[in-house]
């Protein structure tokens, strides 16, 4: 069973930072484009930041500049570093892996993002 295991959830100040991480197996990890998406309460889950397996990265307008996506290859994990936090990014965040052979998608089990003072 596949298995994406996400951590670095918490309550945060607005301005404050987060990084969050997304371990997988180095099966899933060598051939998959890693994402990050998020959905708040009541909203559709949301694309936040993909890095594909070469690297290559793009984000959504509303995290620019603030957010930078990476990946380890040797943790075979994913990072989401998360600057300048507002109220308006608190959500759960997922994190997806879309294995390029097989064509399948995964999804970690969420982690919570707060942002309140």
């Amino acid at each position: 069973q596949v298995q994406l295991v996400e951590s670095g959830g918490g309550l945060v100040q607005p301005g404050g930072s987060l990084r969050l991480s997304c371990a997988t197996s180095s099966s899933i990890f060598r051939f998959s484009d890693m994402a990050w998406y998020r959905q708040a309460p009541g909203k559709s889950r949301d694309l936040v930041a993909r890095i594909t397996m070469g690297g290559s990265t793009n984000y959504a307008d509303f995290v620019k500049g603030r957010f930078t996506i990476s990946r380890d290859t040797t943790k075979t994990t994913v990072y989401l570093q998360m600057t300048s936090l507002k109220p308006e990014d608190t959500a759960v965040y997922y994190c997806n892996a879309y294995h390029l052979v097989t064509r399948n998608g995964y999804w970690g089990q969420g982690t919570q993002v707060t942002v309140s003072s």
